[in-house]
């Protein structure tokens, strides 16, 4: 089993969507038996820039990890596809055991 975890920003766009979006229906499009989007609090990226999105006055978009779990192959399988329409993001691959 791999664990991946997707990480971007809450107003990145792919055209006119959101990528978040995309991604969540293009898993569900590679039959992924589950994923789930989580908001994160405070966070920042390989420019170093602290972004605190809930303090009052910050116009920060909140971070974003999209976590999903499934067999190896259908992981490397939507990964391969997802990333031939949609380059940005971090996204980190884990092997895992499910209990």
């Amino acid at each position: 089993m791999t664990q991946v975890q997707i990480f971007i920003d809450k107003d990145d766009l792919l055209g006119s969507k959101y990528v978040y979006d995309v991604i969540l229906k293009h898993l569900i499009g590679h039959n992924v038996a589950g994923a789930t989007v989580f908001e994160g609090w405070m966070g920042f990226g390989k420019n170093h820039v602290l972004k605190k999105p809930h303090d009052l006055l910050s116009f920060d978009h909140p971070p974003l990890m999209i976590s999903f779990v499934d067999e190896d192959e259908k992981v490397e399988e939507a990964l391969t596809s997802l990333r031939e329409i949609y380059k940005g993001g971090l996204i980190v691959k884990s092997k895992v055991e499910v209990v």
